[in-house]
């Protein structure tokens, strides 16, 4: 594997690679809910990372304490980061898992340097920061807390449940900045779900996280991601999801439609020959221009879900705007157009 080669250009550091071969420690854990997984602990030497220019992604920051996801969504967009590091992006992706394990520490450094302007930091929007090698190592606490203590505004994105456990230090970040909460579920469909997301907790799961950060006074929008085409698209699919989301409290709802980047493609279409055959023609005339359905799907479904959003009560977010945690009064947003974000 190359571990040296990545290279890093954030300001924040004078060190050339990511993290170095000899930093590297293998591990496995001979537990149910890690069997099959190998994890490789590192040190790395930065973990602010700037998006690139030409990215869709409506903001400039993240932080990814890991690397690969045990989630294993079939359509992952970030399977090709795999390769980087000469790493399968199939099943090497869903089990061959990076632990960033002085991602705090860094934090807490490269927030304090004076080269940092206290930008707005995304985190969820690679990988999830909640899958389950969280609940051994445990990152994000002191992410958190980093962020916490100065003053710097965040935005969670994630398909797992163990977000309710830093539910205290969520409350005490959003007392000094701007805090967003956001939970993906895509459709609805446990068939659906147990194919293609094999390693996350249920929609239905995800849905009683969304409640139950309402209940406690967090505001929690849902990524409606992916609405897949021909599996969970159609207009009965589409009604019994945003049905859900709304009975769990979301204050918002955005759809976006599946993308399939080079990596994620391969795989996406590799599976779909196994469980949908007949599908496999019609994707590759409607996916045949890119990465990207074409541009009239998806006005098709963002107009069919605002719409059911409306009629259940619930509207879209207003795009890259944090949500906070402590309710704001703030002017009636207008709703935006269709929108394609690059996030899952």
């Amino acid at each position: 594997m190359r571990w040296d080669n990545l290279v890093d250009n954030s300001p924040m550091t004078g060190n050339s690679a990511l993290f170095a071969a000899d930093a590297v420690t293998t591990r496995t854990f001979d537990t149910p809910e890690f069997r099959g997984i190998t994890f490789h602990e590192i040190r790395a030497r930065s973990i602010l990372n700037r998006v690139p220019g030409a990215s869709r992604m409506p903001f400039e920051w993240t932080v990814n304490p890991y690397r690969g996801c045990s989630h294993a969504c079939v359509y992952c967009f970030a399977r090709k980061t795999h390769s980087y590091l000469d790493l399968d992006t199939g099943i090497g992706f869903d089990s061959q898992i990076v632990v960033k394990i002085n991602a705090a520490e860094l934090l807490q450094r490269e927030l304090a340097s004076r080269h940092w302007q206290g930008e707005h930091i995304a985190m969820g929007t690679n990988v999830d920061c909640y899958q389950r090698a969280e609940g051994r190592y445990r990152l994000m606490p002191g992410i958190i807390a980093a962020l916490r203590d100065r003053a710097n505004p965040f935005s969670i994105l994630t398909k797992g449940t163990l977000i309710l456990r830093d539910l205290e230090l969520l409350r005490q970040a959003a007392e000094v900045t701007e805090v967003g909460v956001s939970v993906s579920v895509g459709f609805t469909d446990r068939e659906l779900w147990r194919t293609v997301e094999p390693g996350t907790p249920s929609p239905g799961r995800r849905l009683d996280v969304v409640h139950a950060l309402t209940e406690s006074g967090i505001g929690c929008s849902v990524l409606m991601a992916p609405v897949i085409p021909f599996l969970g698209d159609s207009p009965e699919q589409l009604r019994a999801t945003v049905s859900a989301i709304a009975a769990a409290g979301a204050t918002s709802v955005t759809p976006l439609v599946l993308h399939l980047r080079p990596g994620a493609r391969e795989w996406y279409l590799r599976w779909l020959g196994l469980h949908h055959p007949h599908l496999v023609e019609r994707y590759e005339r409607m996916y045949a221009d890119g990465a990207y359905a074409p541009t009239w799907y998806q006005r098709r479904i963002t107009r069919q879900v605002h719409e059911l959003a409306d009629e259940f009560g619930i509207g879209p977010a207003h795009r890259g705007e944090a949500r906070r945690i402590t309710p704001v009064r703030t002017p009636q947003e207008p709703e935006p157009g269709p929108t394609q974000l690059t996030l899952l």
